[in-house]
């Protein structure tokens, strides 16, 4: 569990707070732009659970007015602002999801906005908390420095992120929060504003950012290289399958409970390679699958994907995807039955040789295909769909 910590700050102080039997307050802030929590955000998911069973609650603060502005972290350029509707359906989708992992029982999980505190404050207290931070320390993180040198715009009101996210940690009285390392800045902000206003400081953890699948510097839905909390079973299975076999080690410590004795061994095995790599591998996926949905699923997954990709039959349970037409580019025909790729990622499945319709190998983005009701298409190793024409396009001479 506690594998995957990066950094404590202040933790003298977290040790003494636990040792005394106090019950912490853990900030969990979410920006409300994407509602998508993949393995990587899990991580911070699960060192919270375990600190719930341990008594401690979870502040799960909806950040629905700093949506408005718009976290900059890792961001070349400013943020869309998004309208309260969207805001609203984002923040259901977070508290359906965060389910999966959190106990949200009343004793140990609370649900907080930050428009309950911003929407109030007057414009003199608002000057008063940026009067206690300099221009110098927000320019200072790296992703305005490099808009600086790039010559790209940096609008005033991403200045400010920072400035609203630390005075969160002192609004709702936050002990501790777990982030990614990305967000030491502005949780480094939350201490500012906690000691300059009178309160405790907060510990901070940070956690390790693991690799996407494909080896990325981190998930991402734009690369389509993540696994997320809402997928089945079997695209949780199937995608830690595809995972790069350098990368067997560093998911097993992240992302499943396996003890690093084993995952030891499950590293010698993926430099192996071949079968010993996907051994490996399957007890990885096995595990993932495990911790979500549980052992019985979890074997059934693994024997499942025997079946279908070392035996080479088909899935039982194949998607269909209506087309209506009879002639379709690849790359389109792709993007219909994977509409979580991106274009550049469906590309790079043909060019990788993944791509094939009733068992033919497609090679070229641009090449129509002929297709027919019944048809099946098989994109990279887990992904099946059986095509179904419409109605009418069946009818036609």
């Amino acid at each position: 569990m506690w594998r995957t910590i990066d950094s404590v700050v202040d933790e003298g102080s977290l040790r003494q707070r636990l040792d005394s039997g106090e019950r912490l307050r853990i900030k969990y802030g979410v920006d409300l732009t994407a509602p998508d929590l993949h393995l990587g955000h899990a991580v911070n998911l699960w060192l919270m659970r375990h600190l719930q069973e341990h008594g401690h609650k979870v502040v799960f603060l909806l950040g629905d007015l700093t949506t408005q502005v718009g976290d900059p972290t890792g961001k070349s350029d400013t943020r869309p602002v998004l309208s309260p509707e969207a805001i609203e359906a984002n923040a259901e989708a977070f508290l359906d999801q965060v389910q999966l992992v959190l106990d949200t029982s009343p004793a140990v999980f609370e649900v907080r906005r930050n428009s309950e505190w911003f929407g109030q404050m007057p414009i003199p207290e608002l000057l008063g908390l940026f009067s206690m931070t300099t221009h110098a320390q927000l320019v200072a993180r790296d992703m305005f420095r490099d808009r600086i040198a790039a010559g790209r715009e940096i609008a005033l009101h991403e200045l400010t992120y920072p400035v609203l996210q630390g005075y969160d940690s002192f609004a709702m009285q936050s002990d501790l929060t777990i982030v990614g390392s990305d967000q030491l800045f502005n949780e480094m902000m939350g201490r500012q504003y906690q000691q300059r206003l009178g309160a405790r400081p907060q510990t901070i953890i940070t956690t390790v950012i693991t690799p996407g699948l494909d080896g990325g510097p981190k998930q991402s839905k734009s690369l389509g290289n993540y696994v997320a909390l809402t997928d089945t079973a079997t695209d949780k299975f199937g995608k830690v399958m595809s995972l790069a076999d350098d990368l067997i080690a560093t998911w097993a410590t992240a992302y499943t409970t396996i003890d690093e004795a084993k995952i030891a061994r499950l590293e010698e095995g993926a430099r192996c390679g071949g079968a010993t790599a996907r051994d490996a591998k399957l007890t990885v996926a096995e595990a993932v699958v495990e911790r979500y949905h549980g052992a019985t699923i979890a074997a059934e997954e693994r024997a499942k994907f025997l079946k279908v990709f070392s035996g080479g039959a088909q899935p039982e349970d194949i998607k269909e995807v209506t087309v209506s037409t009879y002639t379709i580019t690849a790359l389109s025909l792709l993007q219909l039955v994977r509409p979580e790729l991106s274009q550049a990622a469906g590309r790079r499945l043909i060019a990788q040789n993944a791509v094939r319709l009733d068992g033919r190998l497609v090679t070229d983005p641009q090449e129509s295909l002929a297709v027919t009701d019944g048809s099946t298409i098989r994109s990279g190793k887990r992904s099946w769909a059986r095509i179904r024409l419409e109605t009418e396009q069946i009818r036609r001479p």
